[in-house]
């Protein structure tokens, strides 16, 4: 089995996604000695801290706007268990487990860094959690992305002290039976041991990760279904060609060319350059602009969430120099302002996405913008049948939910905790919005590769049948037509939806 070990600085996309995804055959998730030792070091600076009665906000000290409560050293233990409970106010559907594994992972990587005073006992106890399959239920909203994802890593938290409900082999149940079942055994928290649980941004860190990995294969798809739409309509690469890309140079522009140039390579269903058709309607002619703009919007995702997978982002923060000093430091690193951007920014990106491709649907189902290639709707004998013609309607409703949805959440904030915590992020709600918006253009996609392949076989019928598509879309056809016919009169359409939705989803388009 692989193992994966946390040291909170070398933790990645492809091991989260491992992790998050992998059912049975997960990595199993240890804790690096070097690690081990690093997050020792700081809970004995914790425990030095109260012997000499230093005050420090969230160890002797209450939270928020009690940040000047003085905490009794008698009841430090009490405090750090009721930030769970109190904190524990989520609503909403809880995350899937995917999701909630992501989480886990991710806070625990944080926490192994060592500079945030949690014990070694208690950050195993949450790894093992993890590798037994013990997941909390963890309430999709109640976050404000600022201090952190209290209170959705409150509910992550509480079977730590036997509180709050898991998900365990497909069962709900209370953490105090899954730990039963599983041999685990539930703790008192010590100081500063709720906070470090609580106070960070491992929930927007989470979301935004998978998200992302999410929005790549998306973007790849798009690509695939652009090319086959243009081979049903008889459009043009000339487009695409490098000449053209390399006199504005958009990296991911370039690249995006040079990937449809890929996938149309030998194809006999686009046409050659003619006096009386010299070029195609934007939503073909213009996918390495507008696809490659969408791919710039993905890589500044990820560039952010690599940086956040090994952030530190709870508070305080405690520092011990080669002396054995040690300093604790209150900042904001919870804060998700980094994250709730990226994260709007690929919203209305990825919304492009659906817009774009919607638009090549209404091209493929309209007769007289496709110049009479492909019969109007995709159908023979219209009017009796209406064919593809409620497809485009679909799409266009998810489309239309998207431009709703790609308002940035970013840019509104509200004060809480007395006005202490007077400027928050909203990453979370950034996050649940581009999760909705990646959900409609999965639909999206799925209707225009079954309407591009529905118009491949019109294709055929004129030039014919022996004619190859591209090298990269002639595999994706196939594919297509494995799970989806051909459709010769009106029939049933939304399981063929959803099936290709599951194509789509699992990325089998793009493989």
């Amino acid at each position: 089995m692989e193992i994966i070990y946390l040291d909170g600085m070398n933790l990645t996309f492809d091991q989260v996604s491992a992790v998050a995804y992998g059912g049975a055959n997960s990595p199993r998730v240890e804790i690096s000695a070097d690690a081990a030792k690093l997050v020792t070091r700081a809970a004995d600076a914790v425990q030095t801290l109260l012997a000499r009665g230093v005050i420090a906000y969230g160890i002797t000290t209450g939270f928020g706007a009690f940040k000047d409560r003085i905490i009794p050293p008698d009841q430090v233990e009490l405090l750090q268990r009721n930030i769970l409970v109190s904190h524990a106010v989520g609503v909403g559907n809880a995350f899937d487990i995917p999701t909630t594994r992501a989480i886990m992972l991710i806070r625990a990587n944080t926490l192994a860094r060592g500079h945030s005073g949690i014990r070694l006992s208690t950050l195993q106890l949450l790894v093992d959690m993890l590798n037994v399959g013990v997941h909390p239920v963890i309430p999709e909203k109640g976050s404000l992305g600022a201090s952190g994802d209290l209170a959705p890593l409150a509910h992550m938290a509480l079977p730590i002290i036997g509180e709050g409900k898991t998900e365990y082999q497909g069962e709900i149940i209370s953490s105090v039976e899954a730990f039963k079942r599983t041999g685990l055994t539930s703790i008192k928290l010590a100081a500063k041991e709720g906070l470090a649980l609580t106070n960070g941004t491992s929930v927007m860190t989470a979301l935004g990760v998978l998200q992302t990995l999410r929005a790549e294969r998306y973007s790849q798809t798009a690509d695939i279904a652009g090319c086959l739409s243009l081979e049903a309509l008889n459009g043009t690469d000339l487009a695409f060609d490098e000449r053209i890309h390399n006199l504005r140079p958009y990296p991911r522009q370039k690249e995006c060319a040079r990937y449809l140039r890929s996938l149309l390579k030998d194809s006999e269903f686009t046409r050659e350059h003619s006096s009386l058709n010299v070029q195609d309607a934007y939503t073909l002619r213009c996918m390495p602009q507008v696809h490659g703009a969408v791919r710039d919007a993905i890589a500044y995702a990820r560039w952010v969430f690599e940086i956040e997978l090994n952030a530190v982002t709870d508070n305080p923060l405690i520092f011990i120099d080669d002396k054995d000093e040690i300093t604790v430091l209150s900042g904001g690193n919870f804060h998700g302002e980094p994250l709730a951007i990226a994260m709007d920014y690929l919203a209305f990106a990825v919304a492009e996405l659906g817009n774009i491709s919607e638009r090549r649907i209404m091209r493929l189902t309209d007769e007289s913008s496709n110049i009479h290639t492909l019969p109007a709707f995709l159908t023979n004998n219209g009017g009796l049948n209406s064919g593809f013609m409620i497809l485009q309607y679909t799409a266009a409703a998810l489309a239309t939910e998207n431009k709703v949805l790609a308002h940035p959440a970013s840019v509104d904030t509200i004060p809480t905790s007395a006005n202490v915590e007077d400027h928050v992020s909203m990453g979370v709600t950034s996050a649940l919005k581009l999760r909705s918006v990646i959900d409609n253009v999965e639909r999206i996609l799925a209707i225009e590769l079954m309407s591009a392949a529905q118009g491949v076989d019109f294709r055929k019928q004129v030039i014919g049948a022996d004619k190859n598509l591209g090298a990269g879309t002639r595999g994706v056809y196939v594919l297509i037509r494995q799970h989806v016919p051909f459709i010769e009169a009106d029939t049933v359409l939304y399981e063929y939806i959803e099936a290709m939705r599951q194509l789509v989803a699992d990325g089998r388009v793009v493989a």
